[in-house]
């Protein structure tokens, strides 16, 4: 009887240790870049706390970072780079809290990506997008119905099997307790990372984002919100970029490259002019960040050169937040990408709260092209005509929804196809894009 007596209390001691280990976990592991012989883990814990990762290598090999303590001036964040790793290569790994393993119901594995230059095509890879996620909680909601629903689009995303996604802005819905303080700000970030449904498409999918502005400050928020350097500081640390602030003069435009795609993600928000103003230069980008674009897309050797803005950029309708309210600088974008002949660009945008292709056709030049795709998780609007003169009005969508871009063929006939798909996985419609078809003739 003592020796089962015992058996019990071992069992008792095992099992509490184990939810001890969970309950330590406030959001995550996140899966931020991934390069060759690099990848960034992002663990968010409850208290402070040691974290680190096991992962196992292509001869069974399990391998241990070193523990690295969690924070309560960092947010109780880490980040965590395991190394060594070889490129083109799959690693399950694990979660320790406090050298303990916690325990999931679904996959961890991340990917390192393949060195092919110089010795075959371009791999075929495929890339999740989307925008606007509210996560509801009725104590600071505007009161009524809520505005957020079907977190399960989440799940649907991950059945696509995308090797990253990219967020489009609107990531956080910070709300009218939150604006002020850095408290108030990392609560909303913290509630929404924390999302139930969320975590198996973090744990297993590469993450980059922008933002817009719902997770940079108020309501259609600009240069002047007082607390731009405490999101800036919030952003960086819930989100796993190659890099950030670019251009060097404050803000989150970064960039990334994977295979023969290279995305350029702006900041549509940091240096931006107020849109009341009766100024048709005004600034949305600004001419630091504008000038950083021009001069990195003029040496891009990528197949295809993707620009992420939280906003429309091709679009004509002047309302709301689009570029079309920044005519001067949405001009001049425009020209100096003829002006220096700059091939292969098309634009990804997200805040509008439904999908759809603009095309802008240009005499003499190929046409430029803005996917919009929103939203996720947040309200929708009833289908609407809108004085846009590009929109492709066959590609529309105004229900909850998310994008997958797939990129295959060989190095001389490489196309993409943007595909849409509703919250449960169901495909909406779908958008050919051929290389050759973003060439100057």
């Amino acid at each position: 009887m003592k020796t089962k007596h015992l058996f019990s209390l071992i069992f008792l001691l095992f099992i509490n240790t184990i939810c001890a280990q969970q309950e330590l976990l406030q959001a995550g592991p996140m899966l931020g870049y991934s390069d060759f012989r690099e990848v960034l883990i992002w663990v968010q814990t409850t208290e402070e706390a040691e974290v680190s990762i096991a992962y196992t290598d292509k001869n069974g090999q399990k391998i241990f970072t070193q523990p690295h303590l969690t924070k309560e001036e960092d947010y109780f964040i880490t980040k965590i780079y395991p190394k060594p790793l070889e490129y083109g290569e799959t690693y399950t790994y694990e979660v320790l809290i406090n050298n303990q393993k916690v325990d999931f119901d679904y996959d961890l594995e991340f990917k390192t990506l393949e060195l092919w230059q110089y010795r075959t095509d371009p791999p075929d890879f495929s890339f999740a997008l989307g925008s606007c996620f509210y996560a509801n909680e009725a104590k600071d909601d505007r009161p009524g119905e809520p505005y957020g629903a079907h977190y399960e689009i989440f799940n649907s995303i991950l059945e696509k099997d995308p090797d990253f996604m990219v967020w489009l802005g609107d990531n956080v819905y910070l709300r009218t307790p939150d604006f002020f303080t850095e408290t108030g700000l990392n609560h909303r970030y913290k509630h929404t990372r924390s999302t139930k449904e969320l975590q198996p498409l973090l744990a297993s999918v590469q993450h980059y984002a922008t933002w817009d502005d719902h997770d940079y400050g108020p309501n259609n928020s600009d240069k002047t919100y007082a607390n731009k350097k405490i999101t800036e500081n919030l952003f960086n640390s819930y989100w796993g970029n190659l890099n950030t602030n670019v251009v060097g003069n404050g803000g989150i435009t970064s960039h990334f490259l994977w295979h023969d795609v290279e995305f350029f993600m702006m900041d549509n928000r940091y240096h931006r002019d107020s849109n009341k103003l009766k100024d048709e230069n005004k600034a949305y980008f600004g001419k630091e960040q504008l000038d950083w674009l021009i001069n990195a897309l003029a040496s891009s050797k990528a197949t295809f050169k993707i620009v992420v803005s939280g906003g429309q950029i091709v679009s004509d309708y002047k309302m709301y937040e689009n570029y079309a309210n920044y005519p001067g600088e949405r001009q001049q974008l425009f020209d100096l990408l003829d002006q220096h002949k700059i091939e292969g660009v098309l634009f990804l945008s997200g805040d509008r709260h439904h999908s759809e292709v603009s095309r802008m056709e240009r005499k003499g030049a190929y046409p430029l092209i803005d996917f919009t795709c929103s939203s996720l998780t947040s309200g929708t609007h009833e289908p609407r005509d809108e004085a846009n003169t590009f929109r492709l009005k066959d590609k529309t969508f105004f229900d909850r929804n998310f994008g997958v871009i797939n990129v295959s063929g060989e190095t001389k006939n490489r196309r993409l196809v943007l595909s849409i798909y509703d919250t449960d996985g169901k495909k909406v419609w779908d958008y050919k894009i051929k290389a050759s078809d973003l060439r100057y003739n």
